[in-house]
């Protein structure tokens, strides 16, 4: 369900995508409003689950993580079903599990050390699954762009 969002609070929303350690005080001085004031919108965003969540981005060829591969999963499961995506969600090595229309059932984007390793995780714990009937993997040889930023709208409605 989308949600009213107004002007202040979509450059509030960009200054938190842009820097989530952002100071209140900064958001404040860039939005024109008082801290407290700015605080409040936040905590307000947050309560309505506009903010979901803070979080750090690492560099995944800084821990040893450089391959990225994108695997889509078909599997025996009904959609009243939920098993395999939360068997997915589990493994550590997967980043997202997105529920897909079309030949397979999910696309699971996975990082990883190396094409080895990869092997080893579609093997043992994709594949280790009971309702995974196959799986088919793309490898990233580059990522041109790699982002969990929303585009927010211009205007004030939601």
């Amino acid at each position: 369900m989308a949600t009213s969002i107004d002007d202040t609070d979509r450059r509030i929303l960009d200054l938190l995508q842009g820097n989530g350690r952002i100071s209140n005080a900064d958001i404040a001085r860039e939005v024109g409003m008082a801290p407290s004031a700015t605080l409040e919108r936040v905590r307000k965003l947050e309560e309505r689950g506009v903010i979901r969540a803070y979080e750090t981005r690492l560099d995944p060829e800084a821990i040893g993580q450089s391959l990225a591969a994108f695997v889509f999963v078909r599997s025996t499961e009904t959609p009243r079903d939920a098993y395999t995506s939360r068997a997915l969600a589990e493994l550590p090595e997967v980043q997202e599990v997105h529920h897909v229309a079309g030949e397979d059932c999910f696309l699971v984007k996975v990082r990883v050390r190396d094409p080895r390793d990869l092997q080893r995780v579609l093997r043992e714990s994709i594949g280790t699954i009971p309702s995974v009937v196959s799986t088919r993997s793309t490898v990233v040889l580059e990522s041109v762009k790699e982002t969990s930023s929303l585009r927010l709208p211009e205007t004030g409605t939601g």
